[in-house]
């Protein structure tokens, strides 16, 4: 039972821990700003339904196609052979399954030639000027990115920024008076609302099909659970509009054609559509891309505390028979520990106290609290409300960030292995002496998208010098990096002993 509850709690941490990058509340959204490009980002508050006996049904869905098909693109992920081990094929096999069996696996050990793609997926227009949302696992390992509108004409695009976190990426084209879509406010819309999901799937161009949402606030497990998302936010619109491999990225729309969500992964046994979608809600897709538009990257805060769903009827149990407790299912979220530099701990939490509201709004598990948290920023204080021994007690919480902060930090803030997107810990003598080096460092954490990831170096991977200098610490690297720009030479070794000599530039 140990063994089952190691297994469970990192689904279970995720959800306060790194619960603070989701947007959603309304009052965020209303925010005014003066920025001019702030306008594209325009945002609806209706959210209308479709009755099922209403004649104008058809109507509603040709007009919501209409808006919405010129909308989406298809977008071509082209890697070279030393990412192709983090191919976009294979991420789909995350959040999709691998359709062809056996046959999948041979296909994916043959590299896709220079010239073709390899993967494909969609996106949604968000401003006329070419900005583009996507998803993460899109364009994840690309060394170019190419975006074909429904009209076919084609642009090669700049990867803005990404968010494995929530699954997210933003792109840009250099083009104007583009068709795009506006954010409807994904917090008001409701389970058996009409929803249309339109995207490229299986290679079918502009494809539109219709459902419901089926549920809100699904936490799936999937960004943890493919291992590329370090504080992974999950509260997922469900719906069973048909969903399918190429989908990723597109648009899941109301019947007004406002985005209410980015289509993101299916539940399936086979890799096919079998009647479950999940999509990213609008709300929080709108605040991940302002946030890497604003600052270069996403802003979050933390509550700062470890803790266990009590929804989750196995997890409590496998808790009570590791640590000997009692505790009761039901709903709520129960605090087991704190992180440095906790604003709960600060704020008067304990260990023990059930966390039930967040700036007056219930929560019942951990999508409920990642979606409420993950409106703010650091810096930003919440309302929350806490349960302990059967009292109900409000408390002021300041978010802070990862580092104990609470101001936004920008790409300059930023150090040497935030900036490439890994860390390192020195290499022992014995494994020096093995591989017959006399320098090393190990790479650990490599982050999905990042310059070491697209330069094909992986967690443990062994990296022995940088710019031709000998490195054996990760303060090593950020001296040799530190005040450095221009091209990145690097040498590494991998898991089988053999060496490569790889190149980036520093961003």
């Amino acid at each position: 039972m140990k063994s089952t509850f190691k297994k469970l709690l990192p689904f279970a941490v995720v959800g306060v821990l790194s619960g603070a990058t989701t947007v959603g509340v309304q009052q965020y959204l209303g925010h005014d700003s003066n920025s001019g490009d702030q306008s594209y980002f325009t945002k609806s508050n209706n959210a209308s339904f479709v009755g099922m006996n209403t004649a104008n049904v058809g109507d509603d869905f040709v007009k919501a196609s209409k808006t919405t098909v010129p909308a989406v693109v298809t977008i071509k992920n082209y890697q070279n052979r030393a990412t192709s081990r983090a191919s976009e094929q294979d991420l789909f096999e995350h959040f999709f399954g691998n359709p062809f069996g056996d046959r999948g696996q041979q296909r994916q050990q043959q590299q896709a030639p220079d010239n073709m793609p390899s993967g494909l997926g969609s996106g949604v227009i968000i401003s006329p000027d070419g900005y583009i949302i996507s998803n993460n696992h899109v364009v994840a390992g690309a060394n170019k990115l190419e975006v074909v509108l429904s009209n076919k004409k084609s642009y090669i695009a700049t990867l803005v920024g990404t968010d494995p976190n929530t699954d997210i990426s933003l792109l840009k084209i250099e083009e104007k008076g583009l068709p795009y879509l506006n954010f409807a406010n994904s917090d008001n819309v409701e389970v058996g609302q009409w929803v249309l999901a339109v995207g490229n799937p299986l290679g079918l161009n502009s494809t539109v099909t219709a459902g419901i949402i089926s549920a809100k606030g699904r936490g799936i497990g999937i960004l943890s659970g493919q291992g590329k998302a370090t504080n992974p936010i999950e509260s997922f619109i469900q719906t069973d509009a048909a969903i399918n491999p190429g989908n990723s990225g597109g648009a899941l729309v109301n019947v007004n054609g406002d985005l209410i969500g980015i289509n993101s992964a299916i539940s399936s046994t086979n890799g096919y559509y079998q009647g479950y979608g999940f999509a990213v809600p609008a709300n929080l897709a709108r605040k991940i891309i302002e946030d890497i538009k604003k600052f270069g990257i996403v802003q979050r805060g933390f509550l700062g505390v470890t803790s266990i769903d009590l929804s989750n009827d196995q997890l409590v149990a496998a808790y009570n028979k590791d640590k000997k407790t009692n505790l009761k299912a039901g709903s709520g979220v129960y605090v087991t520990g704190f992180s440095t530099s906790s604003g709960a701990e600060d704020a008067g939490l304990k260990i023990g106290d059930i966390i039930t509201k967040v700036d007056g709004t219930d929560i019942t598990d951990f999508a409920d609290l990642s979606i409420s948290i993950g409106s703010k920023r650091p810096g930003d204080k919440v309302q929350l409300t806490y349960s302990r021994n059967g009292k109900e007690t409000t408390t002021t919480v300041t978010l802070k960030d990862q580092k104990g902060g609470t101001s936004a930090r920008t790409k300059a803030d930023l150090s040497v292995t935030e900036k490439i997107g890994a860390e390192f810990q020195s290499l022992d003598d014995r494994t020096k002496s093995y591989y017959g080096l006399t320098s090393g460092i190990v790479a650990k954490n490599v982050i999905e998208g990042s310059e070491m990831a697209k330069a094909g170096i992986v967690d443990n991977y062994i990296i022995t010098d940088i710019n031709g200098k000998p490195v054996n610490s990760q303060k090593d690297v950020e001296n040799i990096l530190g005040k450095f720009s221009g091209t990145v030479q690097i040498k590494y070794m991998d898991d089988y002993g053999r060496n490569y000599t790889r190149g980036f530039k520093m961003p």
